[in-house]
């Protein structure tokens, strides 16, 4: 038959064509094979591919001839992009809401409304713990710097280890409840049960009698015995801020964010976040407020604590509700599958390890130099405003007022955030909290070393230089802490997420449970050391200026050295990313040349049967009857 076609000339047909090629029955003989067929219009286009010439006995394909449903014009389409090098068929694109994508909004929501929750906790725990301990009977601010070394110090290390070994055995899930369900637990014990019934266990009478056979300056130390169950909540609430914001929020966030997400995002997880501040800074107002109305024989401060302790509980249970829907309903991002998971380590190899990384040293030089720096001016400031405020209530109102001042300015520098990561990148971003820091805490030393001469000026502003000095110093922490959320927190936690899992989850409870107190401690020790030598913070506030000065260059110095490893680490990852992206869609091209015009097509794409081709290969004739 073969030989009968190609002596008359019907038709220019490739060698042995497939029997699925035309449209009859098993059962028709040669006599209807030979006979006209009724035409089969294929979208009224005339095909004229490989020597077939308008016929419409069949429906050719121009692309591997005989195959069904193909489409000449697709075909063209898929060939030049095969032959461009790109992807055969466009991935679609994702569902969007205002230009985001709606996978996007599903992480960065809970993650705002979970950053909410945790800082207006934070806020009326930062603010109750002052009033507490500073307010106290028997105590004043210079029980702060011994707090923070020789309490708050050693604790946040034991929890660095407990916590290392709980990662090694937990699942994220599992050690993310297993670390903020007690925090929510004490809180709320503390309100209802350890506060109301304190002068059962606290030892006044026996500190008593150390201070008066020890001497005044022995006051601090001895007052964390006096008062141990307000020093306990102290800890607990700033431990919140450097475990639950740090590691568990931040690490979270890390881990369903990509690089991109958390450059547009991260800085506006603060406007949320400072929102809270403002509405915190008002509970904590109200409540300061709520006190001075109960009539006398009435604990107000007790009901309040009450009050601002089931809050937080209840904002403890919202977050823990948050987390959970996140894992449930949003899917992981997408990591370079050829970064290495270091081997488990036990706690000393994993402290050899973030010791010996660079990488790691400068994010704690960053940490540690904020500690130090703000714990300089701070503990000043506050001896300072115990003078102006000696009454709880007054105390707690003022800093009422500051946690809301703070929320603002937070949240205008938020707003500013993005447009600075944007035009400048992250290393002129993480130089702006030192800067902002150096420039208003010499404003504040400055104050308290030439109060005297310009006394007159400031009497005739209607203020003391007592309050001058209480309203620099609120100044400077506002500005300080508005940086340092706005900035300095999203600058440090992208610059964890390049980082392997082993680094990433036990640098982060390195640098941030022990690095952040020992910043503090650190600042703590400096005082105390400057009190013993020169008397009193007012005689050493020359050192201390310096001291505050040689810090922040030390910042700065390793902020632009984590610049240069962070942007490497980030061109890094791209790369292995669009390798492996590029491994799974570049197309296998063959190159097939007919009437002397070469053209590349793709075999799986333009014949995924592998069926007939235009050329009659082996394969396709096998088949034929």
């Amino acid at each position: 038959m073969e030989a009968v076609l190609q002596t008359k000339g019907l038709l220019s047909l490739p060698r042995k064509p497939s029997p699925r090629a035309f449209n009859l029955l098993p059962s028709q003989g040669l006599r209807h094979r030979l006979s006209p067929l009724k035409a089969k219009p294929v979208d009224g286009l005339s095909l004229s591919v490989n020597g077939l010439s308008k016929f419409h006995g069949f429906a050719a394909n121009p692309c591997g001839v005989f195959q069904k449903n193909r489409n000449f014009h697709i075909c063209r389409a898929e060939a030049a992009a095969a032959a461009d090098g790109q992807p055969l068929f466009a991935e679609p694109e994702p569902p969007k809401f205002m230009g985001i994508e709606i996978v996007t909004l599903k992480k960065i929501i809970p993650l705002g409304l979970m950053f909410f929750c945790i800082l207006f906790n934070y806020t009326i725990l930062r603010d109750t713990k002052d009033v507490l301990v500073v307010t106290a009977k028997g105590s004043s601010a210079e029980i702060i710097p011994f707090l923070k070394t020789w309490v708050n110090l050693p604790l946040a290390i034991g929890f660095m280890v407990l916590y290392t070994k709980l990662a090694n055995v937990l699942s994220k899930q599992a050690l993310f409840y297993t670390v903020i369900l007690p925090f929510i637990a004490f809180f709320g014990a503390f309100g209802f049960v350890l506060y109301p019934m304190s002068h059962y266990f606290h030892p006044t009478a026996f500190t008593d009698k150390l201070l008066a056979t020890l001497g005044p300056r022995f006051l601090g130390p001895l007052a964390i015995i006096r008062i141990w169950s307000f020093c306990l909540f102290y800890v607990m609430a700033e431990l919140w801020g450097s475990v639950v914001i740090s590691v568990l929020f931040w690490g979270f966030a890390n881990q369903i964010t990509t690089v991109d997400e958390a450059k547009r995002f991260y800085p506006l997880f603060g406007l949320g976040a400072n929102v809270a501040l403002i509405f915190s800074g008002r509970t904590v107002k109200y409540f300061s407020s709520l006190r001075q109305s109960l009539g006398p024989g009435v604990d107000g401060w007790a009901l309040s604590l009450k009050a601002m302790m089931s809050i937080v509980v209840g904002m403890g249970f919202t977050i823990c509700f948050l987390y959970w829907w996140v894992n449930k309903y949003v899917p992981l991002p997408t990591r370079s599958k050829k970064k290495k998971e270091k081997p488990k380590m036990g706690t000393m190899e994993s402290l050899k390890f973030l010791v010996s990384s660079r990488y790691i040293r400068d994010l704690a030089t960053l940490v540690v130099a904020y500690g130090i720096s703000i714990n300089l001016v701070e503990v000043t400031w506050k001896s300072k405003l115990k003078a102006q405020f000696p009454s709880p209530n007054e105390y707690s109102s003022f800093m009422g007022d500051f946690s809301t001042a703070t929320g603002v300015a937070t949240f205008t520098m938020m707003l500013l955030s993005q447009w600075v990561f944007d035009k400048y990148g992250w290393g002129v971003a993480a130089k702006i909290t030192p800067t902002v820091l150096l420039v208003t805490g010499v404003a504040f030393f400055s104050l308290i070393l030439f109060g005297g001469p310009v006394a007159p000026v400031i009497a005739k502003l209607g203020m003391t230089p007592l309050l001058a000095a209480v309203y620099v110093g609120a100044l400077q922490n506002i500005f300080s802490k508005s940086a340092k959320y706005s900035l300095f927190d999203p600058c440090k936690e992208m610059a964890y997420i390049p980082l392997d899992e082993e680094t990433k989850v036990k640098g982060k409870a390195a640098i941030d449970v022990v690095c952040n107190p020992l910043g503090k401690s650190g600042g703590a020790l400096i005082q105390q050391f400057m009190i013993l030598t020169f008397g009193s913070l007012a005689n050493s506030t020359p050192y201390l200026g310096g001291i505050l000065l040689v810090i922040v260059l030390a910042w700065l110095a390793a902020a632009k050295s984590l610049d240069t490893q962070f942007t490497a680490l980030r061109q890094e990852e791209e790369l292995e990313k669009e390798m492996e992206r590029a491994a799974v869609k570049i197309p296998v091209l063959a190159e097939e040349k007919e009437g002397g015009n070469g053209s590349f097509v793709t075999e799986a794409a333009l014949n995924p049967t592998g069926g007939d081709s235009a050329s009659g290969s082996s394969s396709s004739s096998s088949r034929n009857v």
